[in-house]
């Protein structure tokens, strides 16, 4: 479904991504580790357009779109849930799920989507009406993660969903993860909670300063020396 082909990304002089080549196909569930300053976030801000590569190819369903705006991506069916969240806080939980939804016009569609979102996520339909940035940390995840399904993705990009997170709330948000794979969409997950990430993956890359530089099944990985070194026993990173 989703191929980046030596994809090279420079902020400045600084050469952040160093022919990074990955796929994921239909169905799966793909994600990508690595340490902080890795270049996880600004591969995913490139494939969805945020970015502008220097060269490379990003591949959606075999079409080129390394040079589409990024609406026009979402359009295609790529959506982000960005690090962070990035929700309107001054807006209703509401308005910040039709604003998930900007972009379509089939109105009865999008009915029943903002329906399965609220069976998703009971609580975001009880606080419809309440203020966003009044939600809990945990909540405004589920809100970003509910705005972007809105636009109804074929792909879906989770920036780390459990950042900040206690960890009774981690594992919801994981099974969340999983259910909406289950019902059909292909995600690439970029997560610091490796040991989570890796449970969940069918398969997974690890990235470290701007290059791949190990890839293979989630539970290889787990079980990989090096990974439970760097990521799974303490270590500070690869």
């Amino acid at each position: 479904m989703l191929e980046i082909n030596n994809l090279n990304v420079y902020y400045g002089v600084i050469h952040a991504l160093k022919d990074v080549s990955l796929k994921v196909n239909q169905g799966e569930i793909v994600t990508l580790i690595g340490a902080n300053g890795a270049g996880k976030t600004t591969t995913l801000r490139t494939i969805s357009g945020l970015i502008k590569a220097r060269s490379g190819e990003i591949l959606l369903e075999g079409q080129n779109i390394a040079n589409l705006p990024a609406p026009q991506r979402v359009e295609r069916g790529l959506s982000q849930v960005p690090e962070g969240r990035r929700i309107f806080p001054e807006m209703s939980v509401l308005e910040n799920l039709e604003m998930g939804a900007f972009l379509r016009r089939d109105k009865k569609a999008i009915r029943e989507d903002m329906d399965k979102v609220n069976e998703l996520f009971p609580v975001l339909g009880q606080r419809r009406r309440q203020m966003a940035g009044t939600l809990s940390g945990g909540e405004q995840q589920m809100l970003a993660m509910g705005r972007a399904l809105m636009s109804r993705p074929r792909i879906l990009l989770l920036d780390e969903p459990s950042m900040g997170l206690a960890p009774l709330l981690v594992r919801e948000i994981f099974n969340i993860i999983v259910t909406i794979n289950q019902a059909g969409t292909t995600i690439l997950l970029v997560e610091q909670n490796a040991s989570m990430a890796l449970s969940i993956a069918d398969r997974a890359y690890v990235l470290e300063t701007g290059s791949i530089v190990l890839t293979g099944t989630g539970a290889e990985l787990a079980s990989s020396d090096r990974i439970q070194e760097a990521y799974l026993g303490g270590a500070a990173g690869l």
